[in-house]
């Protein structure tokens, strides 16, 4: 059975990204004994013209698409990004008759919303290397459009239907092949290797619940790490493959700490020529961590401390004080490891007084970037949204698959005036 993935992303607003998540599928369905190809549309000039000679030259049983964003989460420029996937969807189906499966994270935060409105044939929500292989080997059993009601895979969902089958986060991870560049996924000759960080991820979900967070409804709210042995391994593979720049997109490096120091342990006896980045949770954070991470190459972390006023941090249900994050940043600066914070303004609980406390709290800080958010992206099963319906800032129904913002009406106007005048003259700040 011949399966085609295509990564649907051509969003390049911060970097380059490759589809991590859409490579450990493919991994997952070459080990299954599945034939793939692995299409990334990013770069691409005339993205109909290559589907239709990939299409035509494969041949697929079956078409797979990664839609990871849904939007540009941006109260400035809210662009809708999921008209582009519609058009992709009406070309496959201009040129194969075969099903059409939604995935990615984008998608796994609105499985039935996102659908509905591109008008794919099905979709799975969270992971796919075990749900994927499955909903394919009942595929290949010669079901009509009309069977697949009676399809039974995790975390399915069907037009008209929804739900089939609640999503089941994997908890053997021992089970997950990592994706190997240059293997289970390439980089488009338009990505300059320079630009490029190549994503690595170690662990999944999040159990730390902030209240405007969309990761428990993507990942689920279990950290699971996935075996150290593995990871080196994949690890080692890209290092020798050529790419020296690697990106943690674990959602909380340091969590557990134990798991975090044993793998910059490996790291560093490995002798691995590489640099990375990764995400810091601000607390939790010791002398010792960061002393490994800066011996194993960690380069940059994103520590998305999100507001410097206390009350506003217990309002994000955050577990961590601003003190914490002063002496994580201390810490990161000692060692040498470049810091990009993050502020998010104007949401619950957000007054004058804890705007001009957090921006005077970042300008205290080693930073040596900055990234200001104005207004929250409203996502479904958050805490933010149970408030913006309380205060009829959207609909009870309201699927939130188009952009809406959670933002102090008071507050609006006066940020737009007063973040320009900060950033003005600090360099690296910017929103």
């Amino acid at each position: 059975m011949k399966i085609l993935l295509i990564s649907a992303n051509t969003e390049t607003i911060n970097m380059p990204v490759l589809p991590l998540g859409l490579a450990f599928v493919n991994a997952s369905l070459q080990n299954n004994g599945f034939e793939t190809r692995m299409l990334n549309l990013l770069g691409e000039a005339d993205a109909r013209a290559t589907i239709e000679t990939v299409i035509q030259d494969f041949q697929p049983d079956a078409i797979g698409i990664s839609v990871r964003n849904i939007d540009t989460q941006d109260i400035k420029n809210p662009g809708f990004m999921l008209d582009p996937v519609k058009t992709l969807i009406a070309w496959c189906r201009e040129f194969s008759k075969s099903p059409i499966i939604l995935g990615g994270a984008g998608y796994s935060i609105y499985p039935q919303a996102v659908l509905d409105y591109t008008q794919a044939d099905m979709g799975i929500k969270g992971e796919g290397e075990i749900a994927f292989p499955e909903l394919l080997r009942q595929l290949r059993m010669g079901m009509n459009p009309a069977d697949f009601a009676r399809l039974k895979v995790p975390g399915l969902y069907l037009p008209g239907i929804g739900k089939a089958e609640n999503r089941q986060c994997i908890r053997k991870t021992s089970d997950i092949t990592f994706p190997v560049p240059g293997v289970h996924f390439t980089v488009p000759d338009t990505i300059n290797k320079d630009d490029l960080w190549v994503p690595f991820q170690t662990r999944r979900g999040c159990p730390m619940d902030c209240s405007y967070c969309s990761t428990g409804t993507i990942e689920g709210r279990l950290i699971r790490k996935l075996p150290i042995e593995k990871a080196m391994a994949s690890l080692v593979a890209g290092a020798e493959a050529g790419f020296t720049q690697f990106f943690f997109v674990d959602n909380t490096f340091n969590l557990p700490p134990a798991y975090a120091m044993a793998l910059c342990d490996r790291i560093i006896a490995a002798q691995l020529d590489i640099g990375w980045r990764c995400i810091l949770y601000p607390s939790k954070i010791s002398r010792e961590l960061v002393a490994k991470m800066a011996r194993a190459g960690c380069r940059e972390v994103s520590l998305g401390f999100e507001s410097g006023s206390d009350t506003l941090l217990r309002h994000f249900n955050k577990r961590f004080t601003t003190a914490d994050v002063r002496k994580t940043s201390g810490l990161l600066a000692e060692y040498g490891i470049r810091q990009l914070g993050f502020l998010m303004l104007g949401g619950p609980g957000e007054t004058k007084e804890t705007v001009l406390e957090s921006l005077t709290f970042a300008d205290s800080l080693d930073l040596d970037a900055l990234k200001i958010t104005i207004g929250i992206r409203i996502y479904p099963d958050t805490r933010v949204a149970e408030i913006a319906r309380q205060e009829g800032m959207i609909d009870s129904c309201d699927t939130l698959l188009t952009p809406a913002f959670y933002i102090r009406k008071e507050l609006q106007d006066w940020l737009m005036q007063i973040i320009p005048a900060w950033i003005k003259d600090r360099p690296g700040w910017f929103f």
